[in-house]
């Protein structure tokens, strides 16, 4: 991984690692369960991809470092509870952060691996949003990846952005910067505008016995 992919790893996993912390800390968990939330909330998304496209061990246990941020982030979160309550929606935007980070990310390393443009930009997407799912399954949510807020869409299109970037000869240090904030742009006006993916409407009502 070059020194541009790994300094936009680790703040991934610093914002990932806050916005479980933060969400944790409000659900009243003690320190472990602190901790805990925001390691696997941080590196779930990226062992996901290593695995996915052959990168054993995963870089998230190979190199200390992501754990170790992971962990730094959720004591911080568990010794000063009100400093993430001064920003608004403050588990959305660490979240919509380390979403396009990872996005981002992980679709370049999967293009460093040598996958197909298409499964890049999947394997972007699913580096993004794996964290999330993790960590609003461990606190009993529904994943927002599945309700109608745009998430998962967002990330695709970071990926993209990242996996187009290549085939058009831009250098990494201007494609993943670029996927980063087209992903956050979208998230950002999913909370903030309110865009939302359209939903099945009601079909008939099944009958008594059906």
């Amino acid at each position: 991984m070059s020194p541009l992919l790994h300094a936009l790893d680790l703040a991934g996993t610093i914002a990932f690692a806050l916005s479980g912390a933060t969400l944790a800390v409000r659900a009243r968990m003690d320190l472990f369960g602190v901790l805990v939330l925001a390691i696997v909330t941080a590196v779930s998304g990226g062992i996901l991809r290593d695995l996915l496209i052959g990168a054993i061990p995963p870089a998230s246990i190979a190199d200390w470092r992501p754990i170790a941020l992971a962990a730094a982030a959720g004591l911080a979160c568990f010794l000063r509870p009100a400093l993430p309550d001064r920003l608004r929606h403050p588990v959305q935007l660490f979240d919509a952060a380390g979403l396009g980070v990872f996005a981002a990310t992980g679709a370049q390393v999967a293009l460093n691996h040598g996958l197909n443009l298409p499964m890049s930009a999947v394997l972007g997407m699913v580096t993004g949003i794996g964290g999330g799912i993790v960590r609003d399954v461990l606190t009993a949510r529904v994943p927002v990846v599945f309700q109608a807020e745009i998430y998962a869409v967002a990330a695709l299109a970071g990926a993209a952005a990242v996996v187009l970037g290549h085939a058009a000869g831009l250098p990494p240090a201007l494609s993943v910067p670029l996927g980063a904030t087209i992903c956050l742009f979208l998230r950002l006006m999913a909370l903030y505008r309110g865009w939302r993916l359209p939903i099945a409407a009601r079909g008939t009502p099944d009958r008594p016995g059906e």
